[in-house]
């Protein structure tokens, strides 16, 4: 088992690597569209799992990974050339759904936001249902401290 920590930068070596390779070794225009945005490396250092995103419809999204599909063999072989390991791990391309994800948050967000501003605008004019000062208070007698009921109590008689 290799130490986590070299897992995680061949990872971050892996994914530089794969996008110089999309770039510079992959001759299809489906591929200028792909970003690769992440890559995670088993403790073993045997698989490579790499995360992109696909700016574009569906059917970009569909290009992309039947791109990244046919092509596996020619990137494992640039991530092979570029990395000084005795195995070259195998990669996983899995699309990563994390911008669309964050997308449907702020939509989410934006939508609070115009619900709280219609809250506000209602309640600009609004007055308490009660009295403006619905807590209560000990009654004060002539000045004198408020007794309780509890007071004639004696505590250490058993």
């Amino acid at each position: 088992m290799a130490d986590p920590a070299r897992a995680a930068r061949l990872a971050q070596r892996i994914k530089v690597v794969v996008a110089e390779a999309l770039r510079k070794s992959v001759k299809d225009d489906r591929a200028e569209a792909i970003t690769v945005t992440d890559a995670r490396v088993t403790n073993d250092l045997q698989h490579a799992t790499v995360y992109y995103t696909v700016f574009g419809d569906s059917a970009a999204q569909e290009g992309a990974r039947e791109v990244l599909d046919a092509k596996k063999g020619v990137l494992r072989r640039e991530v092979g050339r570029n990395l000084t390991i005795r195995l070259t791990p195998t990669l996983e391309f899995v699309a990563d759904e994390v911008p669309v994800n964050a997308s449907h948050v702020e939509d989410l967000l934006r939508q609070a936001r115009a619900h709280d501003e219609e809250v506000a605008k209602l309640a600009e004019g609004a007055q308490p249902a009660g009295d403006a000062d619905p807590y209560r208070k000990p009654e004060d007698h002539d000045g004198a401290e408020h007794e309780s009921e509890y007071d004639d109590v004696d505590i250490d008689a058993e």
